[in-house]
């Protein structure tokens, strides 16, 4: 399965934030076996947001949304992913009833109409509540298309995520991503002529050619790592394919220029 990780605000283009939603996504998906191809940032326009899930769904089965799910009138990205689902938007009281218990709790007053907004979800959905915030997200499933969409605050967004996004890929997911990285000793204590990307690159030779696992080399401030990563129906599949390559790499970079190597906590 192919995922697009489309994030929702102007704020972003204009740089006032950081995207650190992409990151976190990126990397659960990897651990969850969905491949991600293509991340976008769009504004809070109706028509670009239509346009970009267009371009999306030609090169993904899912797209995954963050931000945009707000009381304003430019947060427009439910809206907008309603109408392109074909489907309404209706109250949905158990959202509004967690509103008010949340706005209760740090002393707010009750429930104002413009945060009710908020708590419209398209029909035939499977709801995500909001247990860290007020906006609840929700999974579109329309002609072998998913759209999940979450809010943009990553301490609303990653709960979320975690809490009802993970079981359910995994449902539909049909293998896992697993990564194994060599790091090779910082350039203050060896060479930098032995352990830069290209001598690194050139020494891996042929198996950077691998396509599962595949072995790539990526350079950081204080020095490389080589990250070998295999696809396979389970963890302990997964390992025994990087296995003998990572015995091919350590025996070609050489056990001298290798600090650690680190399995990924996915």
């Amino acid at each position: 399965m192919i995922a697009e990780i489309i994030s929702v605000g102007t704020e972003l283009l204009l740089g006032d934030i950081v995207n650190t939603n992409a990151r976190y996504l990126a990397k659960h998906l990897a651990a969850l076996g969905i491949e991600v191809h293509y991340q976008t940032v769009v504004g809070d326009n109706p028509d670009r947001i239509k346009n970009v899930l267009d371009v999306a769904y030609t090169r993904a089965d899912m797209t995954i949304m963050t931000g945009g799910l707000g009381p304003t009138k430019d947060d427009l990205t439910k809206e907008r992913i309603a109408a392109y689902f074909g489907k309404q938007l209706i109250l949905d009281q158990k959202a509004v009833d967690m509103m008010a218990n949340t706005l209760k709790k740090v002393n707010k007053q009750s429930l104002l109409q413009s945060l009710i907004k908020q708590a419209y979800v398209p029909t035939d959905s499977l709801i995500l509540y909001n247990h860290n915030g007020l906006a609840p997200g929700c999974i579109m499933e329309n002609q072998e298309r998913i759209c999940i969409l979450l809010p943009g605050p990553p301490k609303e967004m990653e709960p979320m995520f975690e809490t009802y996004c993970i079981p359910y890929l995994k449902k539909i997911s049909e293998q896992v991503l697993v990564s194994v990285t060599i790091q090779l000793l910082d350039f203050d204590h060896a060479a930098v002529i032995e352990v830069g990307e290209a001598p690194v690159a050139d020494r891996l030779a042929e198996l950077l050619d691998l396509t599962n696992p595949t072995v790539a080399t990526y350079t950081k401030e204080d020095g490389n790592l080589v990250r070998i990563t295999a696809k396979a129906a389970n963890r302990t599949k997964a390992l025994e394919k990087i296995q003998p390559v990572l015995t091919k790499c350590k025996e070609r970079i050489g056990e001298h220029l290798i600090q650690r190597i680190e399995e990924d906590k996915g």
